[in-house]
């Protein structure tokens, strides 16, 4: 299972055990999801250049003590997702080279009396804790004084001895689950110097005075603070604000996956000291019940202006004031993607004086329809340059619209655009058209230096002479079938051509042209995850002349229709040998030999109600009853005959009616007869009486010859029935009087047989 590097996968294949046999030409080795119990100290003896370890989701219990000694070079190891209930200060003794360590989700409720980390001078991260984790003591993290990120589980921490953390000098990142604001309080005084980005994850804020408790957070040296899954009301909103302002150093705030009960009715208006480093706001996925009663935020107005960066996305975003967007004058980016945003609501939103200094501005995947309304509420932002208005539902857009006059990238993909038109700015130097309706793109465009036309339905390729500057053009994913020399000399000053996943055809021209353009190799970037010509011509770099194409590669339509008219013969000729060979009837007999074998091989005496089920033809119904009926169930004593015309049940279908009449029944009448042989529902009980009677070998079937009737006028596929005829007596009526009495007693003695 080791790759060329060594490193060993035996992930998920069930193991109880670690694998004996590790060399020491191992580097690295993936046990997870496995069923490993315990680790023994000559496991992983021989393996001394490992260097990642991942044991994460098995069921490891106990670890020897000296199990990792020999793993001095290991930088990695995975432990998370174990049944652990203590760990070892052992364990890690010798892990000298150690930078990341996961112990997550396991079953400890602390780390000990001491640290367990004390000789890892180099970890860099750690992740721990687990539902049941409960306790943080003095000295349980001595030994590190750096880490890059260190995440702490603690949903249910509820003891948290002060001090425990200061021993760590400096944490670039701390993701801390916790519920306890109580407990969240006493971390924090000790990460006040530490942290340079906090990130809270599933805490609730439900109430001022509980929000009071982090009042410690405003002497915070964090430069960013980030809240998930976290719950934010009216009440504690100002709070929260309030102790921010005062962060010496915050310069970025964080809310995803958040929930906020309340309609902006804040009663506090911040304006105290308004915090002079605070420049990234970002809002993703916050819940917002009563959106639609949200507030105009006029509280808020005076903390916006030194926003640079603002984020707000999937939040059910219809409007921004415009009093909100004139005091964003800072603002250089700003992203309103997966909101709510339509055309008039765009219109006040971007009011004049609003986002003065805004250079990118993304509002993909909202409500937007017009191109043209679009455009022009935007047209004031003088120094816009990105605009993103993709996943929109433009549709048809108009010839002349009115841009930002220094806009350079637009993004117009897949907003159901049939048909680009001048409405397109002049100033652009990138254009995203890509998921469209185009069928062609034959824009003047002076300034463009980057097309993107992927996922279109264009067949020819955009002129050169258009767009003059261009460098890179991608058009995969159309249905483009052949270049012209002509646009083969337009790209040789472009730096790239993407056009894989298109249906080029093969020509001779085609083919020698490129051969003796090597160098166009260069520019034919990305065509071969897919064919040019259906063969490979280039990979990034490589050269085109060596292509030799196949007869089904330069002739692909001709092979295709080959193709097809053979499959055509071919089936053509199985049904023909399927009609004389009677295929049809060999399959519907087959269902109907399961359907019998279903059933038990003979009917309960009990359910055998009848002395014969005749079979006949309804043109030989008069003789049968008429004669044969009147002559049997009037003898002395009667007999009971079963006939599909008086004793069928009604509604049933026909085929199970054959089979239990033929099984509640000792015999079965079999009248033949030419109008016999013909018939389509004789046919079928002979069907089944040739697999429930003949295979059983026994002499429940009687045959009756009204008329004279050869055996090879019975169908081939009756091979026993015809066998029988050949082998063993019939009845046959005799058409003279005298000799009939003699036809029934020879019958009734049959019957009675």
């Amino acid at each position: 299972s080791c790759d060329a590097s060594q490193l060993c996968n035996c992930s998920s294949m069930g193991l109880e055990f670690i694998p004996p046999g590790l060399t020491a030409k191992i580097t690295g080795l993936n046990l997870a999801h496995n069923r490993i119990k315990h680790i023994q100290s000559q496991d992983l003896q021989q393996a001394v250049n490992l260097k990642t370890l991942l044991l994460q989701c098995n069921e490891i219990s106990s670890i020897d003590d000296d199990s990792f000694q020999s793993l001095g070079k290991l930088e990695l190891l995975d432990l998370s997702n174990n049944s652990l209930a203590h760990l070892s200060p052992v364990w890690f003794g010798h892990l000298f080279s150690l930078q990341h360590l996961h112990l997550q989700g396991n079953s400890y409720r602390d780390l000990g009396q001491s640290s367990p980390f004390s000789s890892l001078r180099n970890l860099s991260s750690l992740h721990l804790g687990n539902p049941q984790f409960s306790v943080i003591r003095q000295g349980n993290f001595e030994g590190i004084e750096f880490l890059h990120k260190l995440w702490i589980d603690g949903s249910n921490l509820s003891q948290y001895e002060q001090g425990s953390l200061k021993s760590i000098k400096e944490i670039n990142h701390m993701i801390i689950n916790i519920r306890s604001i109580n407990t969240f309080s006493e971390i924090v005084k000790d990460l006040v110097h530490s942290v340079a980005w906090l990130e809270v994850r599933r805490i609730a804020f439900s109430s001022a005075a509980e929000t009071q408790l982090l009042r410690v957070m405003s002497s915070s040296f964090a430069k960013k603070i980030s809240f998930r899954q976290t719950l934010l009301t009216d009440a504690t909103v100002p709070e929260i604000v309030s102790i921010l302002e005062d962060m010496p150093k915050l310069v970025d705030l964080e809310l995803v996956d958040c929930r906020l009960l309340g309609t902006g009715q804040w009663k506090m208006e911040f304006q105290a000291k308004k915090s002079q480093t605070l420049r990234v706001f970002t809002i993703k996925n916050l819940a917002i019940e009563e959106f639609y009663l949200f507030t105009d935020l006029q509280a808020v107005e005076g903390l916006l202006s030194l926003f640079t960066r603002v984020t707000v996305q999937n939040t059910k975003v219809f409007l921004v004031p415009c009093k909100i967007s004139q005091h964003l004058q800072s603002l250089i980016y700003l992203d309103l993607s997966a909101n709510l945003i339509g055309d008039l609501s765009l219109e006040h939103s971007a009011c004049q004086g609003a986002w003065p200094s805004l250079q990118t501005l993304n509002l993909s995947q909202n409500s937007l329809s017009d191109l043209e309304i679009t455009s022009k509420s935007l047209s004031h932002l003088g120094n816009l340059i990105v605009l993103d208005i993709s996943l929109n539902n433009f549709g048809e857009i108009p010839d002349e619209c009115e841009w930002p006059k220094h806009l350079k990238y637009l993004n117009l993909s897949s907003t159901q655009i049939p048909k680009v038109t001048t409405c397109i700015p002049q100033t652009l130097e990138v254009l995203d058209v890509s998921g469209n309706n185009l069928k062609e793109f034959g824009l003047q465009l002076p300034s463009l230096k980057e097309l993107y036309l992927t996922r279109n339905q264009l067949k020819t390729l955009p002129g050169a002479a258009p767009i003059p500057n261009l460098v890179s053009l991608s058009v995969r994913r159309n249905k483009l079938n052949s270049f012209s020399k002509e646009e083969f000399e337009s790209f040789r000053r472009m730096e790239l051509l993407d056009a894989s996943d298109n249906n080029f055809i093969c020509s001779c021209e085609f083919l020698s042209f490129v051969h003796h353009e090597a160098g166009l190799a260069q520019v034919l970037v990305g065509w071969p995850d897919r064919y040019v010509c259906d063969s490979p011509l280039a990979v990034r770099g490589a050269q085109v002349g060596a292509v030799h194409l196949s007869l089904m590669e330069c002739h692909r339509s001709l092979v295709v229709s080959l193709i097809c008219v053979l499959v055509f013969l071919v089936i053509l000729l199985l049904v023909a040998v399927g009609y004389k060979y009677h295929v049809l009837w060999y399959l519907r007999m087959t269902w109907a030999w399961l359907q019998a074998k279903r059933k038990p091989k003979r009917a309960p005496p009990k359910d055998v109600c009848y002395d014969a089920f005749v079979s006949y033809s309804e043109n030989d119904s008069e003789w049968v009853e008429n004669t044969m009926v009147r002559e049997l169930e009037q003898a002395c004593p009667p007999f009971r005959l079963c006939l599909h015309k008086r004793d069928f049940v009604p509604g049933k279908w026909i085929v199970d009616n054959i089979i239990d009449s033929i099984e509640k029944s000792h015999k079965t009448l079999f009248v033949l007869s030419e109008h016999f042989v013909q018939s389509e529902w004789c046919k079928y009980e002979l069907d089944f009486s040739h697999f429930r009677l003949f295979d059983e070998n026994n002499d429940a079937a009687i045959l009756i010859l009204l008329e004279p009737i050869q055996s090879k006028a019975i169908p081939k596929r009756f091979c026993k029935l015809r066998k029988i005829m050949n082998t063993k007596t019939y009845l046959e009526w005799p058409l003279e009087e005298e000799q009939q009495q003699m036809f029934w007693y020879n019958l009734k003695i049959a019957l009675r047989s």
